[in-house]
């Protein structure tokens, strides 16, 4: 599931990237070093890096409140959001107005990021692979040095996931443009709804100790 939503990612940010010429809307870090040479110098474009960022950030933060409030349904109530906003990025695509679109793609990344969190803290961040590979490289290690042979796997397929995604969001975007973004809002809502059917994978992890416990 994570790398499914990862993929999805990459589809969403490669994209947003073509729409804007350069800017990312789950890649934070990018947006804020783009930031930074436009204020030095002074160019148009920094202001474009600066909605992303804070559109981003407004995402992570409903997704967070949504998550709380669906409390045990955390994972299912973010994925069923991050789908809703995708789909009306899609339909403000469709009618031509790109820039709006692009913040609610951003917001979407954002609230993607907490499907996964748990105690206020983001276990897998699925938009952004730095993290990701320093941990494959971490593992790549210690399979070498006589650890789990197969722990660099996961991050690795988080990884190829989120290339992946991107290589079809590319490719999609090369044939129908803005509207390759109706795939993405229909790839989300279908993990939205296989996710409604794994309700224990996106349980609370001390919620899954408690019922392991009644067993």
């Amino acid at each position: 599931m994570a790398s499914a939503l990862s993929m999805t990612a990459g589809y969403v940010d490669a994209v947003g990237f073509m729409m804007t010429g350069g800017f990312f809307v789950s890649f934070m870090s990018g947006n804020s070093t783009r930031l930074a040479v436009g204020l030095v110098h002074e160019a148009a474009y920094a202001a474009l890096a600066l909605s992303l960022i804070c559109a981003f950030v407004a995402g992570v933060s409903v997704g967070a409140f949504v998550g709380r409030t669906a409390k045990t349904h955390r994972g299912v109530a973010v994925l069923i959001l991050v789908s809703l906003l995708l789909t009306a990025a899609a339909t403000l695509a469709s009618l031509g107005a790109d820039r709006p679109a692009i913040l609610m793609l951003a917001l979407a990344m954002g609230a993607e990021n907490t499907v996964f969190a748990q105690d206020g803290e983001v276990r897998i961040g699925l938009t952004y692979m730095t993290g990701t590979l320093v941990k494959l490289g971490k593992h790549i290690t210690a399979a070498l040095l006589g650890g789990d042979r197969f722990g660099w796997v996961p991050y690795f397929l988080l990884w190829l996931g989120l290339v992946g995604g991107a290589a079809l969001g590319a490719t999609a975007y090369l044939h129908v443009g803005p509207r390759a973004l109706w795939g993405a809002a229909g790839a989300m809502a279908l993990l939205a709804l296989t996710a409604a059917k794994l309700p224990a994978s996106f349980a609370p992890a001390h919620d899954l100790q408690a019922a392991r416990e009644e067993v």
